[in-house]
């Protein structure tokens, strides 16, 4: 049981193995709830919108929504932040981290968008 699972874990044995892109799995379980992907299935409905979810932690994370909850808080301002990325992506701003690198001028930008919009002073893209 509990023991042949844990040592998948040094092994890198990954036994379930889904049939329509072949990726392995260690337990059946997250098999099945991989299958949802292709599936389109999402079991855990939202009882305030509707909106389903193929996991249960997904639904949890959406609830935070509409319960206004943000329980990531920035130790620096105190901003509150539903997720965990989010807060991650946040403190970038008080670090001056900029781990999105230009490859032409290698010039830092904190986040994906920025060097995006950044790439178009070299391709003259509008």
């Amino acid at each position: 049981g509990n023991l042949i699972k844990h040592k998948r874990i040094h092994t890198g044995e990954r036994p379930y193995i889904c049939e329509v892109c072949h990726i392995g799995f260690r337990e059946n379980g997250n098999l099945i709830k991989h299958r949802r992907i292709h599936s389109g299935e999402k079991p855990h409905k939202c009882g305030v919108c509707g909106l389903g979810f193929n996991q249960n932690s997904d639904l949890k994370r959406h609830n935070r929504v509409h319960t206004g909850e943000k329980p990531y808080k920035c130790d620096i301002c105190d901003i509150g932040f539903r997720e965990n990325g989010t807060l991650i992506k946040h403190k970038r701003i008080h670090t001056g981290e900029k781990p999105y690198i230009c490859d032409i001028c290698t010039a830092g930008f904190i986040n994906s968008s920025s060097l995006k919009t950044h790439r178009r002073v070299h391709t003259g893209e509008k």
